[in-house]
């Protein structure tokens, strides 16, 4: 007897992955995904911009490297051009959110869709 009311106490709270946080495991599946998605592209733009540094770096040290190099200094030159046009492209996907959230009147970067509650 005990048993059964054990698991209807549990069944009731809701079934929680004990590998997740604390304070992930309480929270719903809309309140969770108002808390991955904007995490999500705060972490899409450090990867970008991080990704932008690595390129350029490796784009003046192949420049520095190829000594004069007809080739070698094209294709550093395409490397920091290639990297330049990527961050223009961030900037724009960063403004095209910021454009989105004022229009719409959403947060996506402070996501909050308590309109699907």
């Amino acid at each position: 007897m005990n048993i059964k009311t054990n698991s209807l106490s549990q069944a009731s709270e809701g079934i929680k992955n004990p590998a997740l946080n604390q304070n992930i495991q309480n929270l719903s599946g809309i309140d969770f995904f108002n808390k991955l998605l904007p995490n999500l592209i705060s972490l899409s733009f450090i990867i970008g911009a991080i990704i932008f540094i690595s390129i350029i770096i490796i784009g003046a040290i192949q420049w520095i490297i190829s000594g004069g190099d007809k080739a070698g200094v094209e294709s550093a030159k395409g490397k920091i051009t290639n990297a330049i046009f990527g961050l223009i492209i961030l900037f724009s996907l960063f403004a095209i959110i910021y454009l989105v959230e004022n229009f719409f009147g959403i947060k996506l970067i402070e996501l909050g869709i308590n309109f699907l509650e």
